[in-house]
């Protein structure tokens, strides 16, 4: 079972409102979120809420496979919340991480991932686009503990640093693994590129 954390706990300060609900063509980055891993093979999906909780509530789906956790130290940063997403990924062979502002990755990129993992079982998966690394990154739950314990001003891909003989980099043809954005002029290019 591969579950997805998806953090929407963070301040956005650069972006002057909560990312979750930047405006796409087919609704928030948060919605379109939900929509695209439930027609994923995620079985779970655990939405970490922050800074904007009540906000962005509104705008979750109603869903036996969705859960929310409200992550009270979401100030001391992603790793944080990363942490609180595992914490209720309890059971899973795998989780997957995905920051709520890459809301332009294709569904077959979640399948195919999701698929190379359950076949291969690497510890570590990374899908790459054009050789860069981008997200989601799915973890084994081998390395759930030594994330648990990562002091939190430290960020997740320290664990990546110490397990570079595990990673195993799968190529996509998914440009929306890297496109990321952090101020409103960002999001318009990106929106241009992908709507």
């Amino acid at each position: 079972m591969i579950s997805c954390i998806l953090l929407c706990a963070g301040l956005s300060s650069r972006f002057g409102s909560p990312k979750a609900l930047a405006k796409l063509s087919d609704g928030t980055a948060i919605e379109r979120q939900q929509k695209i891993l439930l027609d994923s093979p995620v079985e779970k999906i655990i939405i970490v809420l922050g800074a904007y909780a009540p906000e962005i509530k509104p705008y979750l789906l109603k869903h036996k496979k969705i859960n929310v956790v409200h992550n009270k130290d979401y100030k001391l940063g992603q790793t944080s919340s990363f942490k609180a997403g595992l914490a209720a990924a309890a059971g899973a062979k795998a989780v997957m991480l995905l920051p709520v502002d890459y809301p332009f990755i294709k569904t077959a990129t979640f399948e195919q991932l999701a698929q190379h993992f359950t076949k291969n079982k690497p510890r570590i998966l990374i899908p790459t686009y054009q050789s860069r690394r981008g997200h989601p990154p799915i973890f084994a739950s081998s390395l759930h503990d030594e994330f648990m314990t990562l002091d939190n001003d430290l960020g997740v891909n320290t664990v990546i640093h110490r397990h570079q003989a595990d990673i195993v980099d799968y190529p996509v043809e998914d440009r929306g693994i890297l496109a990321t954005f952090n101020t409103l002029d960002e999001l318009t290019k990106l929106k241009a590129q992908f709507i």
